[in-house]
């Protein structure tokens, strides 16, 4: 059974900063590509970070590029999101999602991320 678990969201004061995280289990984990994605309210999912299977690879949403970091731990199957100086517009949901190269997708159920005074 493949499960996606998502940790670590809450609320924070501007300038703050969380670290989310993503365990995995049921699939290989090394095996597939991670990304994290956030949906506002009113607003369509977006891509905020994805990292290769082996970790050597990553892109950033450029909202994003030099406060969030995301990295992996193959021996744990977790995935991770440092956010920091978190803006009110960081504010939504932060979806994991699991990517293989051959189209199999992975979601898992979101955590509420809050920046707000």
């Amino acid at each position: 059974q493949v499960q996606l678990v998502e940790s670590g969201g809450g609320l924070v004061q501007p300038g703050g900063s969380l670290r989310l995280s993503c365990a995995a289990s049921g699939f290989t984990f090394m095996r597939y590509a991670m990304s994290w994605y956030r949906q506002a309210p009113g607003k369509e999912r977006e891509l905020v970070a994805r990292i290769s299977g082996s970790g050597s690879g990553t892109n950033y949403a450029d909202s994003v590029k030099g406060r969030f970091a995301i990295s992996r731990d193959n021996a744990k199957n977790t995935v991770y999101l440092q956010m920091n100086s978190l803006k009110p517009e960081d504010t939504a949901v932060y979806y994991c999602k699991a990517a293989a190269e051959w189209g199999i997708v992975y979601w898992g159920q979101g955590t509420q991320v809050t920046v707000s005074s």
